[in-house]
């Protein structure tokens, strides 16, 4: 159970960035510069970083999905977190539009909390009933 929450919350870093405006609004940018330079990080603001950045987080997102996936619910979460992933990119990145890159970012969510979700067991049935002599 513990080891799923941690990788539960390696998804978080990728869904924070790719929520991030593309750094076109003139209102961000004074929080954008304080925020990375007090932590010394003052270089990142530029846009071209931003992409990398997203990638990289959304790759840890889904290598946290990958990473067991047999043993637990299968790899569905983890195909259904690539997809995503590739939708967050393109909606945010190629038509730059917003709807499609928040569906994808809530269909990640999904991923997540599906792969974190226990992993039923079934019962194994026995192929020969006992019958009773009578």
């Amino acid at each position: 159970m513990n080891r799923t929450w941690k990788q539960t919350l390696l998804t978080v870093p990728g869904l924070g960035v790719s929520l991030l405006p593309k750094l076109a609004c003139p209102l961000c940018w004074p929080a954008y510069a304080g925020l990375l330079s007090s932590v010394g990080l003052g270089f990142l603001i530029s846009a071209k970083y931003l992409l990398p950045f997203t990638a990289a987080f959304l790759a840890i997102a889904v290598s946290a999905l990958a990473y067991g996936a047999k043993s637990r619910n299968g790899y569905g979460p983890f195909v259904l977190g690539v997809l995503a992933a590739a939708g967050v990119l393109v909606g945010k990145f190629y038509w730059e539009s917003n709807p499609p890159m928040y569906a994808a970012v809530a269909v990640l969510v999904i991923a997540s909390v599906w792969n974190a979700l226990p992993h039923r067991v079934v019962p194994a049935v026995t192929c020969c009933a006992e019958k009773s002599i009578e």
